[in-house]
C-alpha cells in the first residue's frame, strides 16, 4: 500500500480479513467485498484532499 498520509492504521487488517473472506466465497460474491473497500478508499482519498484544502 502506498502512503498517501491517510493511514488509519486499519487498512493492513482490512486486507488481510479480506484475504480470508475470499478463500470462503465465489467469486460472484466476492466482487461486492472488493468493490466496497475500493469505495471506503475512494471515500478516504476525497476526504484528506477535502481536509488539506480546508486547513
Amino acid at each position: 500500500m502506498s502512503n498517501n498520509g491517510a493511514n488509519l492504521g486499519f487498512e493492513q487488517k482490512l486486507w488481510s480479513s479480506a484475504d480470508k473472506l475470499r478463500s470462503n466465497m465465489d467469486a460472484a460474491e466476492y466482487k461486492h467485498v472488493v468493490l466496497g473497500l475500493i469505495f471506503l478508499k475512494y471515500i478516504s482519498d476525497a476526504f484528506t484532499e477535502v481536509y488539506e484544502k480546508l486547513r
